[in-house]
């Protein structure tokens, strides 16, 4: 059975929205205000999490985002998102261009608890925090992984949304990440 991780990163008080700052956002562009340990580290731990993951699970949004991008990139993180299959909860996207993407058209809790039985290893989330929510409603989230920024932006969309009931999480490793940490967190199912 596969295990669903979601992997992002947040400011200081979990804000999600905008860390690059192409959105429009007024207080986007925030993963940018670190020095250079803190960039390496990240992007260290980025390229260990993509070559330990089996697929990569995306929203449109964040799918076209990244499209975009890594396709014409190069290098060791390049070449393993560029090679690892994608999947992209879309009812609208038709045709995907990045090579190895598959586009799940149904119900997200269906579509997602599918894609579980038939992989068995890591299907890491990043960047969609839409996709997120109900990934955490209907416990669907094996373990959460979070590139914490120390800069407080007072405002924007955050990683976890209203849930019907609590959803109890259990710390196993902190680092620190020059000025980040990376937290990360398994999902306690009773």
């Amino acid at each position: 059975m596969g295990k669903i991780v979601i992997s992002e990163n947040v400011s200081l008080d979990g804000v999600v929205q905008d860390p690059v700052g192409d959105e429009g956002f007024s207080r986007g562009g925030w993963v940018g205000r670190v020095g250079d340990r803190g960039r390496e580290g990240a992007a260290e731990v980025l390229l260990d999490e993509a070559l330990g993951a089996e697929a990569q699970l995306l929203g449109r949004r964040s799918y076209e985002f990244l499209a975009e991008r890594w396709p014409f990139r190069s290098g060791e993180l390049a070449d393993r998102l560029n090679s690892m299959p994608k999947y992209v909860v879309s009812s609208t996207l038709e045709n995907p261009k990045w090579n190895n993407t598959t586009v799940l058209k149904g119900d997200v809790v269906t579509e997602v608890s599918k894609l579980k039985q038939e992989l068995s290893g890591e299907i890491v989330v990043v960047a969609s925090f839409q996709l997120v929510r109900p990934l955490i409603e209907h416990d669907l989230v094996d373990e959460v992984r979070l590139m914490v920024y120390p800069v407080v932006l007072g405002a924007g969309e955050h990683l976890f949304g209203e849930t019907s009931d609590k959803k109890s999480m259990r710390l196993v490793k902190v680092e620190a990440v020059g000025d980040l940490a990376h937290l990360i967190y398994e999902s306690v199912r009773e």
